[in-house]
Parts: structure tokens; C-alpha cells; sequence
């Protein structure tokens, strides 16, 4: 709750994960850094007051929501549906081919232009997640540790504005902290290390 009484919805972007090659993104784990990178995360979330941190289920996500729930003195729960953008059918690709096709996806939201989901569909089911756990947690504010690319439509949606640029500022970790009822914004912290 922030000093005024209301209740904030922190969506936190996974911090700095190993670059597997091998492994789908959707299987990535941190790296010693993005590991470390947690601590801050964490000093920096210290005034949220969840009742839990929730986290999607893949790993990269779910370390860090561990390693923040633990330095919080919180529990974590991994949710289904706050997984990022379904790119299982892409191979990994370097930034200079990643950024542009991810430009396209922002472009077209409703068409399948990268992976197995449009962006409206992305949208649509984290939003869908997103709001189950706002409303099973009436009280307090509420962290979910996710993924920039479903972060960025998820805001972009409630706040009106471009979901691209926003994307291309959200590090790892980095995170959003959004009002509610409201949905607006009200910090965004482009990076934490």
C-alpha cells in the first residue's frame, strides 16, 4: 500500500538470465548475476506489501520471485498464464533479428507474425491470470514476477501507451508499479542492478 492508503500492482521483469542456446527461453535459468541482481530487486520492492509473490512458471521467473520472497519474508506461488509471449517454435535469435521481429509482434496484434500466439491473444491470457490473483488477494499490494514482452501489453493496455518502447526500456530485472483500481501508473524502474 502506498502512503495514500491504495493498493499497487508491482510487475516485476525477471532478472538476468543464462544465454542456453540449447534450451528454449521459455526453459532459461539465472545466471550468477542475474542471481545477484535479485538482492537489489528485492531492497528495491521492500515497501510492497503483498501477501505473496507470484510468478509465472517458468524457471527464470520463479528463481527470481524466490530469491525476492525470501529476502521479503514472503511466500511464492507460481501461477499458470503469466508465462511470456509462446515462442517455443523460434529458434534463438540474435538481437539484431530478435528486435525487429519482436517490433513486428508489437505492430500486429492481431496477427501471428513470431511464435505460436498473436499479441492480443498474449494479452488476453496474461490479463485473464493477472486479474485472477487481484481478485483471490483483496488485500495489499500485489508483486508478480513475469516476462517484458507480456509486461509490456499488459501495461500498455491500462496506461494508453505504446507497448514497444516500453519493452525496449525494461531491463533485467526492472519492474512497473501500477495502481489499482485505477491501473495507472505509478513508478517505473527501467533497471535494477
Amino acid at each position: 500500500m502506498d502512503s495514500e492508503g491504495r493498493r499497487r500492482l508491482f510487475l516485476v521483469r525477471h532478472s538476468l538470465p543464462n544465454l542456453d542456446r540449447s534450451a528454449l527461453r521459455s526453459e532459461w535459468h539465472l545466471s550468477d548475476e542475474g542471481k545477484r541482481r535479485c538482492a537489489p530487486l528485492a531492497d528495491a520492492l521492500s515497501a510492497a506489501s503483498p501477501q505473496f509473490i507470484a510468478s509465472s512458471v517458468e524457471p527464470k521467473a520463479v528463481q527470481t520471485a524466490q530469491i525476492i520472497a525470501e529476502r521479503l519474508g514472503k511466500p511464492h506461488r507460481a501461477f499458470e498464464g503469466l508465462h511470456e509471449h509462446d515462442r517455443s517454435n523460434v529458434e534463438f535469435l540474435p538481437a539484431e533479428e530478435f528486435d525487429p521481429a519482436v517490433a513486428s509482434f508489437f505492430q500486429s496484434p492481431d496477427e501471428l507474425v513470431l511464435g505460436k500466439e498473436t499479441a492480443s491473444q498474449a494479452q488476453e491470457r496474461f490479463g485473464a491470470a493477472a486479474q485472477t490473483i487481484i481478485e483471490d488477494s483483496p488485500e495489499g499490494d500485489i508483486v508478480i514476477v513475469s516476462h517484458g514482452t507480456v509486461m509490456a501489453l499488459y501495461v500498455a493496455r491500462w496506461a494508453g501507451i505504446p507497448a514497444l518502447p516500453l519493452w525496449r526500456r525494461l531491463g533485467l530485472p526492472s519492474f512497473v508499479a501500477l495502481s489499482l483500481p485505477e491501473f495507472e501508473i505509478v513508478s517505473l524502474v527501467e533497471s535494477v542492478v
